[in-house]
């Protein structure tokens, strides 16, 4: 008798203990839709002010700038987890041939989120596809980026896969937007030959065409071996710009604003996942080496193109494959 009074005790203290215990979960199953609503309606304001920013962007650009036409270009898409883009900053077109004034190559690896850039020097003299000897950057000038791809790939071993151009208008309208009181640069030397703009050695906040000018200065002892180093010192201003706290909600109108200036074969799509991917998740210590590579190139004098550098192909290609690869 009293184990059976025992049992009816601990099987109503057991229900007594469970109701408490069914009423938290009702509570929490309920609450769980109004979260994911909350949620939900966050993500489409972001996503809303982001559509919102980069197509206003891309009007300003289309307002103030040209259309831009795509341009011929074979490169291979490889799908190996990696996106290897041909970038190139071009002057304005002077009776209908555009020149580029820098030439870069930025492979992101999905896989170890790695960013890689190399600068290539425009002096190189190499071996152009059916128009003999010239300096690289003649290449461009003469066919297009598919020209130049071609060059790049005889002469260095670099295949990419896809190719951006930005003028230089473009790049100062980003800059201004970006930050309107100007990046951070240490000016090494005063500056204004050929560059537009006056500088001063020392630490300024360059605006977009002071920091393009910075950027393009070659009229110094070290000429273009100066210039791809002080491009690389901006790209590195850049990036720190790029990934900071109170830039971030202009991101979206600014990649607008560069979108409409850049002539890409890129789709949207690529744009977006290697900018946000790299952005979010990638390793923000971006890897750069400069072509040729020490040791491998002489100073000569050429009867079409005058100073040159004559480089040693084989040991340039050993390093960039080594580069891409590692």
């Amino acid at each position: 008798m009293n184990e059976d009074k025992q049992n009816n005790n601990e099987h109503t203290s057991n229900e007594t203990n469970q109701r408490p215990m069914r009423r938290v979960k009702k509570k929490r199953i309920r609450k769980l839709p109004i979260i994911i609503l909350i949620l939900v309606i966050i993500l489409a304001i972001i996503i809303g002010y982001s559509v919102h920013g980069y197509n206003s962007g891309i009007d300003y650009a289309q307002d103030h700038g040209k259309t831009l036409k795509q341009q011929k270009f074979n490169g291979a898409v490889k799908n190996d987890g990696k996106i290897t883009i041909m970038v190139l900053g071009a002057d304005k077109e002077q009776g209908g041939i555009s020149r580029t004034d820098s030439i870069m190559i930025a492979q992101y690896d999905y896989i170890h989120k790695k960013m890689k850039m190399m600068s290539v020097m425009r002096d190189i003299y190499a071996d152009i596809p059916g128009n003999g000897q010239h300096k690289i950057n003649s290449a461009y000038s003469i066919g297009g980026p598919e020209l130049l791809r071609q060059t790049l790939k005889k002469n260095l071993g670099i295949d990419p896969e896809y190719y951006a151009i930005l003028d230089f208008t473009g790049f100062e309208k980003m800059i201004d937007e970006l930050e309107p009181n100007g990046v951070p640069i240490d000016v090494e030397k005063d500056m204004s030959e050929n560059i537009g703009v006056s500088l001063k050695k020392g630490h300024h906040r360059l605006n977009g065409k002071e920091l393009l000018g910075y950027a393009r200065f070659r009229h110094d002892p070290e000429g273009d071996f100066g210039r791809v180093r002080r491009q690389q010192q901006v790209m590195q201003s850049l990036k720190k710009e790029l990934v900071s706290l109170d830039t971030l909600p202009k991101l979206p109108r600014v990649a607008g604003i560069l979108r409409g200036y850049l002539n890409t074969n890129m789709p949207d799509s690529a744009l977006m996942q290697t900018g946000l991917n790299f952005g979010i998740r990638g390793d923000k210590n971006i890897d750069s080496i400069t072509l040729p590579i020490k040791g491998t190139y002489q100073d000569i004098q050429t009867p079409a193109d005058g100073s040159s550098l004559e480089i040693d192909k084989a040991k340039n290609k050993e390093e960039v494959k080594k580069f891409l690869n590692e």
